[in-house]
């Protein structure tokens, strides 16, 4: 059926506004060169709408500079306060190896090195081999970033952090972790206080 002049105009605005909206999005994983380890561009169509980061609509009794991980959903939430919050898709750990409750961010660190736990390596021969450390890289499974979450002055030995699997982002499949994809993982660093609150809330 041909579409009609005035059909196009009135419909214009909404296709224009889709157009900014991807644009926007995309923006948010365009490649990033300066980085000690430059990231590539990822393209928008390779990350599912629901898991790309954007500022949402939030409630909760959650002072601004929370970090909210809601395991269930593989969502975390940047609380901005007034309602508003950044939301970014996650993967979370498999059933018996997650975080619960209250922590906070004791530091940070960008392109860390990563030094598998005494438990992982006593489960898995690929991870006694490491015990020496890895140094931080692109082939480091903490990615870009890493959020290390204590409590009461002590390492949980749980870290919000990026990766180098971004196909792993929507599942739960870590050794307890929480990680992102590292466009996300930087954004989240850049916002984030140590000493900040972290929720993770499970089923």
């Amino acid at each position: 059926m041909p579409i009609s002049r005035r059909g196009l105009l009135a419909g214009l605005p909404l296709l224009l506004a889709g157009c900014a909206s991807t644009y926007n999005e995309q923006q948010n994983y365009a490649a990033v060169p300066e980085e000690e380890f430059p990231l590539h561009r990822v393209p928008i169509d390779k990350i599912k709408p629901e898991l790309r980061r954007q500022q949402v609509a939030f409630s909760g009794n959650y002072a601004p500079g929370t970090v909210v991980v809601d395991t269930p959903a593989r969502r975390a939430y940047y609380v901005l306060g007034g309602g508003q919050a950044i939301r970014y898709g996650v993967g979370v750990g498999r059933a018996g190896m997650a975080l619960s409750g209250n922590a906070y961010v004791g530091r940070k660190a960008e392109w860390p090195s990563w030094t598998p736990t005494p438990a992982m390596q006593r489960r898995e021969e690929r991870y006694r081999k490491l015990a020496g450390g890895l140094p931080g890289g692109p082939n480091n499974p903490l990615g870009a970033r890493a959020m290390y979450l204590y409590r009461n002055g002590n390492d949980t030995m749980f870290r919000l952090h990026g990766t180098n699997q971004p196909e792993s982002i929507g599942h739960a499949m870590s050794s307890g972790c929480i990680r992102m994809m590292n466009h996300d993982v930087i954004d989240l660093y850049n916002r984030v206080q140590v000493g900040a609150k972290v929720v993770v809330i499970q089923a």
